[in-house]
């Protein structure tokens, strides 16, 4: 079976966000992410609009496994996700 690679939506200061890149590492996940606070002009407008379209709101991290979406490092809700 096929893993689902992770998306994470992260800020480069967020020690939240920085823990679980760490995580997913740790486990031999690959990861695909953005640091939303990097970007400019439309670019960092389209992500806003795709975390808030995913989430509900703007927090960090956001992470997308499959079709659950979680907001903040959870590592319960997250093993869970990744099937850990």
């Amino acid at each position: 079976m096929k893993k689902t690679r992770p998306m994470l939506y992260t800020l480069s200061t967020c020690v939240h966000c920085a823990a679980t890149k760490r995580f997913l590492r740790e486990h031999g996940i690959e990861y695909d992410y953005v640091d939303v606070d990097l970007l400019e002009g439309q670019e960092r407008e389209n992500i806003r609009d795709e975390v808030m379209k995913v989430s509900g709101g703007f927090r960090f991290p956001t992470i997308v496994v499959g079709k659950k979406v979680i907001v903040g490092f959870y590592e319960d809700k997250l093993k869970e996700a990744l099937g850990l």
